[in-house]
């Protein structure tokens, strides 16, 4: 989990950087992405006027349908309409080309063997952004815990106000009407439950390590049960949440282009890049609203990006404490210059095709494996197989006080690893070769995008040999292993535990106060 964390910050802090860019050019008298007679213009045909995610095969099909309605009339009027077509196929918008050629400057490599130069302004947003993470996370989790009152906070005030402003807007409800109109056949598509299953990796830090990490400061008898709730139901409103935002924008911006909904809507970077910042362009006073929105993607990524890197920091001082736990500002230091050095070849001319390296390769196939893992080894091996007991619902019962009800057992059990395997084999079945803009990537790079992915998961096996190795040499019993060490228990030691039993309590009646006749008297004194 900490090298999925360590893969995923490394160029998740540059999208953090290019939402700086961006702030820092909305402090403009014009936003710059809205401009046809810059340098970075290279386009035959650039529009700030009527097209922002117009493609040629739309725009053809388009005025086929009206050569076809208009066919009675003169070769004139059909000549002009071949024209425009001609010029509408090569027409491209203005926030593209200022995403492609001046902040990525893209067009300057060849490819992923030719990085170019270090372009930097970019550069230095990418330093800017490890130097926000390093003093927020400088005294650990206490103060990053502080800033996140902050940064988890107001997101949901400029999300209120957008959607406020955006459903006032014209042509809003096109677009709310486009994103809550389902699309039943769409289900039958493998490829969309894929997907989902990503996409929830990543909202909810499955497998990144960061909720062990934070989990592991809560208290003894913390409502873990009641928390779980609270973050998964949260997590998926928020997200519905912010797609009525979005897309009461992109229905605004689709009225006035005079598209349908779907020609304007788009994912990944190319909505908050591209798309986003030719919407807010059409909305009165832009340079305010960009400013709100990026500042937002900001404070969001933060978020993410504190607790990746938390996971490792605590994951290396935990298993190094004589080295690293006293003296953590200086990891945290360390570690953070380390990470900016090797994110360096990401805001390169050739950076964006690193970024999708990284972006296609860094977590997904790694955070499949290692969830099934993760469910195997928790529920069959600390759990049942080798205990012949339940431990896991035995211990979150002397936590909480009482057992996970029969949904969550079926589900760690059955259901989380059927799905998790079928993602995988899908995944595994329909594997593509990395592209960019279509565009294939050369055979090595695909090589080492798949030797990142392998590289997560494969240090779960070797560390298993390596162990058993050492235990063989040290003539150790083997079987000893597979079981719990005699430290093993919870932390406050008047908590009646035994490390091979497991807990030795009547479950708790109240989360407040123990009660006396709970506690049963421990047999096994000698192994506390």
């Amino acid at each position: 989990m900490m090298l999925v964390s360590f893969f995923v910050v490394i160029y998740y802090n540059v999208i953090i950087a290019y939402a700086f860019f961006y702030m820092f050019a909305s402090f403009t008298s014009v936003l710059p992405w809205t401009l046809c007679d810059q340098w970075w213009n290279k386009a035959a045909q650039c529009d700030n006027g009527t097209s922002a995610a117009i493609n040629a095969s739309t725009t053809t099909a388009a005025t086929a349908t009206d050569i076809t309605i208009m066919s009675p009339m003169n070769s004139t009027m059909t000549s002009q309409i071949m024209n425009t077509t001609q010029a509408a196929v090569n027409r491209i918008s203005p926030s593209e080309e200022y995403w492609r050629n001046r902040v990525l400057r893209i067009d300057q490599s060849s490819g992923i063997g030719d990085p170019g130069k270090v372009l930097w302004d970019l550069c230095l947003c990418l330093l800017l952004s490890w130097l926000v993470v390093f003093f927020c996370l400088l005294k650990g989790v206490k103060s990053s815990g502080k800033v996140v009152y902050f940064t988890a906070t107001f997101p949901y005030i400029i999300l209120f106000i957008l959607l406020i402003r955006g459903c006032l807007l014209e042509g809003a409800k096109d677009g709310i009407l486009f994103y809550v109109t389902p699309e039943w056949e769409r289900l039958k598509d493998s490829q969309v439950w894929s997907a989902a299953a990503t996409q929830i990796f990543y909202s909810l830090g499955i497998s990144f390590g960061g909720l062990l990490t934070f989990a592991s400061y809560n208290k003894f008898q913390n409502n873990i049960y009641r928390d779980t709730l609270i973050v998964a139901l949260g997590n998926c409103g928020t997200s519905i949440f912010a797609g009525f935002v979005i897309f009461s924008v992109i229905g605004h911006m689709a009225f006035k282009l005079g598209l349908d909904v779907r020609d304007v809507a788009t994912s990944g970077p190319g909505l908050a890049f591209v798309i986003y910042p030719e919407a807010v362009s059409l909305l009165p006073a832009p340079q305010l609203w960009s400013i709100l929105f990026f500042f937002m993607l900001i404070t969001l990524g933060l978020d993410s990006q504190f607790a990746m890197v938390e996971t490792i920091i605590t994951g290396l001082s935990d298993e190094f404490p004589k080295y690293l736990r006293n003296h953590k500002e200086i990891f945290t230091g360390v570690f953070c210059s380390f990470c900016f050095l090797l994110g360096l070849i990401i805001v390169t001319e050739g950076g964006f095709y690193w970024f999708n390296l990284y972006d296609w390769y860094s977590a997904y196939y790694g955070l499949l494996l290692l969830s099934i893992v993760l469910c195997v080894t928790v529920n069959h091996g600390y759990g049942m197989f080798f205990t012949y007991k339940w431990r896991l619902v035995k211990d979150i019962k002397l936590m909480i006080g009482f057992e996970p009800n029969w949904y969550f057992k079926i589900n760690w059990l059955i259901i989380t690893p059927a799905m998790l395997l079928f993602v995988t084999i899908y995944s595994a079945v329909n594997y593509s070769p990395i592209t960019l803009d279509g565009v294939p990537y050369p055979k090595w790079a695909d090589d080492l995008g798949l030797c990142m992915s392998a590289t997560v998961v494969v240090v779960v096996p070797l560390y298993m040999i390596f162990r058993l190795g050492l235990a063989y040499y040290n003539k150790e019993n083997i079987r000893q292993l597979l079981n719990p060490s005699s430290k093993w228990g919870p932390q406050d030691r008047s908590i009646p535990y035994d490390s091979q039993l497991g807990p030795i309590v009547k479950p708790m009646k109240s989360f407040d106060q123990p009660h006396v006749n709970d506690v049963i008297p421990n047999p096994y004194p000698s192994s506390i």
